[in-house]
């Protein structure tokens, strides 16, 4: 009878330990699994190739940490899309970062790790 407690209270102890987040966002956040392929995606329209231009900028491994990931990729969109962008801000602990484009379209970009860089993504004009 003493082993059994023991051994329920054990596996319910397991099962709680198990059923803990990891608070590791970046994976979560950044897994492509299931969504439309980026070069497809940047196919849709300028602002659509925009964002994917973004999103592999941001997701480019600096080893700076990813407040130096958001700031290296907002400034790359300063820089190379200013004149369609009207606002863009960045949340490294998220691991987003928010465009409004001028036309009113907002998007949440994520990182995009699939081995391109920003300037290997067509935009078309």
């Amino acid at each position: 009878m003493r082993f059994a407690r023991s051994a329920a209270v054990a596996l319910s102890l397991l099962v709680l330990t198990g059923a803990c987040r990891d608070y590791q966002f970046t994976r979560h956040v950044a897994s492509q699994d299931g969504l439309v392929a980026a070069d497809k995606f940047a196919t849709y329209g300028r602002e659509q190739a925009i964002s994917v231009a973004i999103g592999r900028e941001f997701g480019r491994p600096y080893n700076s940490g990813p407040e130096k990931q958001v700031e290296v990729a907002i400034t790359y969109a300063k820089n190379k899309f200013n004149a369609d962008i009207t606002d863009i801000s960045g949340d490294p602990q998220s691991n987003r970062i928010v465009v409004t484009f001028k036309s009113g379209w907002r998007v949440a970009i994520v990182p995009i790790d699939d081995g391109k860089t920003g300037d290997e993504t067509t935009i078309p004009s």
